[in-house]
């Protein structure tokens, strides 16, 4: 990564202090160990473990070496900039090599829909937003988003993501975001796309 980010005591967030790319997987990997769409993808524990931190990096891997996320202790947000997308082919690669192949067919189809949901206006898209456990509630996502969100509305940018719980969604709501759509697919737990109109004023 070529920056990183680091929490100050009152959750604002700063984008050129370093800090480990290990740090930011630790805290995703904890945060997303109970989310219902990445446990249907990886559902034993132990290949969750080992394969979600892989999986993280063409997924939200952009984010990192462009240094466009968001992070602090606990928590980070995975932006990608308009004009950039994850890495589908080493996705596939990592779903190929981590995913049983019987599941092939089923894990695809849900990321088909998912690229289908995308805005076809430029949109800075956040594929991956957590925060561990003992940290939820306090305000950190919403934080590790405000950046962000503050850029969109000064350029008139929209912002789209993949709500995977209620308790996110919620949450994205309340930052503006709305429910476009309802990705089921297979036996897969519902996803919700959602996407935020910048706000003028």
């Amino acid at each position: 990564m070529n920056q990183a980010l680091k929490s100050r005591p009152d959750h604002s967030i700063k984008s050129d202090l370093q800090m480990s790319e290990a740090q930011v997987v630790a805290d995703l990997t904890a945060a997303f160990e109970t989310d219902p769409a990445v446990r249907w993808m990886y559902p034993e524990q132990t290949g969750y473990l080992r394969h979600f931190p892989t999986f993280l990096h063409p997924f939200g891997g952009v984010a990192m070496h462009e240094g466009t996320l968001d992070w602090a202790e606990g928590g980070a947000a995975l932006w990608i900039a308009p004009g950039l997308a994850p890495d589908e082919a080493a996705i596939m690669a990592v779903v190929e090599a981590s995913v049983p192949a019987s599941r092939h067919e089923a894990v695809f189809a849900v990321f088909k829909a998912m690229g289908h949901t995308h805005p076809e206006d430029p949109h800075w898209y956040l594929p991956v937003m957590g925060v561990v456990p003992e940290r939820q509630g306090q305000g950190l996502g919403t934080a590790l988003m405000r950046p962000v969100l503050e850029r969109c509305d000064a350029t008139g940018t929209l912002a789209y993501l993949e709500a995977t719980t209620e308790r996110s969604r919620a949450l994205y709501a309340r930052l503006g975001f709305e429910q476009t759509d309802t990705i089921l697919v297979a036996d897969c737990p519902p996803i919700y796309p959602m996407v935020r109109q910048p706000r003028r004023g």
